[in-house]
């Protein structure tokens, strides 16, 4: 048999133009994206980055009945197995690199990895599910990863002063909270900003 007449004539091409890291980027920062299930990871990561955002989402199934808490996302129909990326430029010369966690309890034995080498994180909250948070921002005090707290936007979703929250979540002072909607791209990538001034803050404070 000929194997040459076979041989295939496809080329690979590499990465997409608008997946290239921009050249004139000089340093890229690793940051979490954490939160309990249904509360937005995939959405902000998904709304921010600018390039196609791997995800690794499932069908929901039978299984996790009796299992996963889904209590204000019943309409939800699959959820996040191991991680969200996506990137995104913040200056011609910073880039993000975004990982989703997964917000379901049983795959939580993965965010010890995505933790590691993390910069800060973003904290995703539902207030119709606050108690949800409270191991969410635990781990992170745990492991010494700073952290901002975005309060997602939902419909239905009652609205509470910041210092309400700031006490019922038991968080210091200078930890940042702010509103977003994480569907939106602008309203994404000023959580990030925000991420960003505080972790500056924190590096002049040790100064």
């Amino acid at each position: 048999m000929d194997y040459r007449s076979s041989k295939s004539t496809d080329t690979i091409t590499g990465p997409r133009s608008e997946d290239v890291l921009p050249h004139t980027a000089a340093a890229a920062v690793k940051v979490v994206i954490v939160g309990g299930f249904g509360v937005g990871k995939t959405t902000m990561v998904g709304s921010v980055s600018e390039i196609r955002p791997l995800t690794t989402e499932e069908t929901m199934t039978e299984a996790g009945i009796g299992v996963d808490d889904n209590y204000g996302s019943e309409s939800k129909t699959a959820t996040t197995v191991a991680m969200d990326f996506g990137r995104i430029s913040i200056s011609e010369e910073l880039v993000l690199y975004l990982f989703g966690t997964p917000g379901q309890e049983r795959f939580w034995f993965l965010w010890n990895g995505l933790f590691e080498g993390a910069l800060g994180a973003v904290v995703l909250i539902d207030t119709r599910r606050l108690e949800v948070s409270f191991d969410v921002i635990g781990r992170l005090e745990e492991r010494g990863v700073p952290f901002v707290v975005a309060v997602n936007d939902f419909p239905d979703a009652p609205q509470h002063p910041v210092e309400t929250l700031r006490k019922a979540l038991d968080l210091d002072l200078a930890v940042p909270i702010m509103a977003c909607d994480a569907r939106r791209r602008e309203s994404s990538r000023d959580v990030l900003m925000t991420l960003m001034r505080y972790l500056h803050s924190l590096t002049v404070a040790r100064v």
